[in-house]
């Protein structure tokens, strides 16, 4: 068998697919199915400094190929986090990432703080998320804003840190360099993609927030497409997301430059996407005599 295991900024993962922030929990459900060891690792949800409700009902809705949603980031709280979540996923023998979002730069350090004297393996920086009226979006949406948010996290921040970045802007990796060069370990991508859908006989929208993120299927090849361009820009590793529902898809991320993989909308439909994934990894490999699954990253040859 080939090898499926990944290095990203000093962090040694058993295989590239994470589960992605928001669609895993904190794993416990998942757990019932499958040992979470037979994932390379999990990016917990997000969590911010004080508990939140996140935004009234309908909040998610499904579209062609996809997802709509805007949970607002409902989450207990950085300290339940710490205090009840933590400890047992470390009993869970993957890689464990704390996601975190917040309405100011102070918060952001004062979680990235906290976490960083925890044994939370990477903290994934969500200055990205598309569902939130305030907070979060502004910060991903300009290299100035990126550069500043970043280092000010880094001076608090002892963990590897990836930033995760938005595809709601005109030019990715221009952001994606502005993050490296104010200190990222890594950057995640791409988070979801605004969007909006009308119910046509009530006139309103179908969730509560007007708008919301799109995720899935629907969205895979401007993810592959922004994935490329930030490799060509960067030379921090890149964790690969955006519609992966298939190990034929994690293959072409991987080719397109990603160094590992989030996995997250196609776990509502198929718990199992991850463990089949890496299967279907594992016999392509296999099947094309690569001994590693590092040799495919960055492997695409343009026209």
């Amino acid at each position: 068998m080939a090898d499926l295991s990944v290095n990203v900024a000093g962090v040694h993962f058993n295989n590239p697919l994470i589960a992605a922030s928001g669609t895993f929990g904190f794993g416990r459900e998942y757990g019932e199915f499958y040992p979470l060891s037979a994932l390379g690792g999990i990016s917990c949800k997000g969590i911010t400094l004080h508990r939140r409700d996140g935004n009234p009902p309908p909040r998610i809705a499904e579209t062609p190929s996809g997802i709509l949603n805007a949970v607002g980031l409902q989450n207990p709280g950085v300290d339940v986090f710490i205090q009840e979540d933590l400890p047992w996923l470390k009993q869970q023998n993957t890689v464990v990432i704390a996601n975190i979002a917040g309405n100011t730069v102070e918060e952001y350090c004062q979680m990235a703080e906290k976490l960083s004297a925890t044994d939370v393996d990477m903290i994934e920086l969500n200055i990205s998320c598309p569902n939130v009226k305030s907070g979060g979006v502004q910060f991903g949406t300009s290299c100035a804003a990126v550069e500043d948010i970043t280092a000010q996290v880094r001076r608090h921040c002892t963990k590897p840190l990836i930033v995760k970045l938005s595809p709601n802007v005109t030019d990715i990796a221009s952001i994606a360099k502005s993050a490296e060069a104010a200190g990222a370990d890594a950057v995640s991508m791409i988070n979801t993609l605004t969007g909006m859908r009308i119910d046509i006989r009530t006139r309103r929208p179908v969730i509560r927030n007007n708008t919301g993120g799109l995720s899935g299927a629907a969205v895979f090849p401007v993810a592959v497409r922004m994935v490329w361009q930030v490799a060509n820009a960067v030379s921090i590793p890149i964790i690969g997301m955006g519609g992966i529902s298939t190990w034929e898809d994690a293959v072409e991320m991987l080719m397109a430059g990603a160094t590992a993989l989030q996995i997250g909308t196609v776990l509502f439909s198929d718990p199992y996407a991850p463990v089949k994934i890496n299967e279907g990894l594992n016999r392509f490999l296999d099947e094309n005599g690569i001994q590693s699954v590092t040799e495919l990253t960055g492997t695409v040859q343009p026209w």
